[in-house]
């Protein structure tokens, strides 16, 4: 321990020897950090705002469903057990947030447009805080109970069919006998998403009501479970599994919508790359200003060796001096990624491009997410290399011949 700290003394002051030098390759590691933390955050929040916003987009984190009901979505492949059944069931769980609904394709006409939707059956109680909808944004109100009569619909498509509350509208799809089931409705709500094209995909109506245009008594089309993390939903996925039979299909979020699994797959493993892209910019910088300083001291070194030090602890002299510098170099990076996070942590609005983020399924509002684990990613795969990079200049140091060192002109 004495000579490590001996070893470290000598590090420090050989690293400041040449303070021009020593800053320079400071900054760079510190603007490094910064760069390869910051931008984590802005991807990370962007792929988390999506899967997000795609499971407030009524996937919840479990589904179960008809087994034919993935393939085809109609009527026809409704929950073979019945609501009040299912009800009773997830009652008496210890489960917390979970509703069901019917979910079919539709039409929508008022009187000057038609427009193919999805129309959802819920019982508005159960679904507050399931669904991308903010019941207290609502244009005029959202549904009061499951037997509603009105309708919401997003202002997106309420301007396509030049509609607004107060409004009829008439919703049309098939019975479960293939005969056309129709209704006429009044606009209520009008809602809006992070998302515009849920505007103009999602209409909302009372279970009661909905059940009774398509005639299909106490059935339903899905139901939808949230927990406490997207990122784990296996004791979740075991507990539905339980409670319901092989009658049904159970299905995790990313299985539902295998698009925002991908892209969650596909992020964990860009942060990695990533990281490891900007260290190896870094690394020409660290390894140029290692060679240098040992270069420098040639005959010190040489000296040194010639005094009786051991090379082993030369080569422990100069990873030292590397460390010294990456571990300055990032904890003043994570401090400067992290304040300037702050300012931006309540969104960033880059609504000037939301119809190209439409297509990706992305929020408007750009939210950073700054992850632990991510910032020690960082800095543990940093050190890393950076050890493995000094050992280079490191063992040219420690392999000098001492009399030749000397004499080195």
């Amino acid at each position: 321990m004495h000579m490590v700290a001996i070893l470290t003394t000598l590090a420090w002051r050989n690293l400041w020897r040449n303070h021009r030098r020593t800053l320079i390759m400071l900054a760079a590691v510190i603007l490094g950090t910064w760069a390869m933390i910051f931008m984590t955050a802005l991807m990370r929040g962007m792929v988390t705002q999506m899967i997000q916003d795609g499971i407030s987009a009524l996937p919840g984190h479990i589904q179960v469903h008809d087994p034919e009901y993935r393939d085809d979505p109609s009527v026809a492949n409704l929950i073979s057990i019945s609501d009040t059944e299912l009800a009773a069931k997830f009652d008496d769980a210890d489960i917390a947030r979970w509703a069901t609904r019917v979910r079919v394709p539709a039409v929508i006409t008022s009187e000057y447009e038609s427009r193919g939707i999805t129309l959802l059956g819920v019982d508005p109680a159960r679904e507050r805080g399931l669904t991308f909808v903010d019941y207290d944004e609502v244009e005029g109100r959202f549904l009061e109970s499951r037997d509603d009569t009105g309708i919401v619909i997003g202002k997106k498509l309420a301007k396509m069919l030049n509609t607004r509350v107060g409004k009829r509208v008439v919703v049309m799809s098939q019975d479960p006998d293939n005969e056309i089931a129709d209704r006429g409705f009044r606009v209520v709500g009008l809602f809006t998403a992070n998302v515009s094209a849920f505007e103009e995909t999602f209409v909302f109506a009372g279970k009661s009501t909905t059940q009774k245009m398509l005639r299909i008594d106490d059935q339903v089309s899905e139901l939808v479970v949230l927990g406490d993390d997207y990122r784990n939903v296996e004791v979740l996925y075991d507990k539905v599994s339980a409670i319901v039979d092989s009658r049904v299909e159970v299905r995790r979020w990313f299985e539902v919508d295998a698009y925002l699994g991908a892209m969650l797959n596909i992020m964990d493993g860009f942060v990695f790359v990533w990281i490891i892209v900007i260290f190896l910019a870094l690394s020409f910088g660290l390894v140029n200003t290692l060679v240098m300083a040992v270069f420098e001291r040639v005959r010190e070194i040489g000296l040194m060796l010639a005094l009786g030090m051991r090379p082993v602890y030369i080569l422990g002299q100069i990873i030292i001096e590397s460390l010294m510098l990456l571990i300055i170099g990032l904890v003043l990076g994570t401090a400067l990624s992290w304040a300037a996070i702050q300012p931006i942590k309540d969104g960033i609005d880059i609504s000037i491009v939301g119809e190209g983020l439409d297509m990706w399924g992305m929020s408007s509002v750009l939210y950073p997410d700054l992850l632990l684990r991510d910032v020690i990613l960082a800095n543990v795969v940093v050190l890393v290399l950076g050890f493995l990079a000094s050992l280079a200049p490191a063992w040219r140091a420690a392999h000098y011949e001492p009399v030749a060192a000397i004499t080195k002109v």
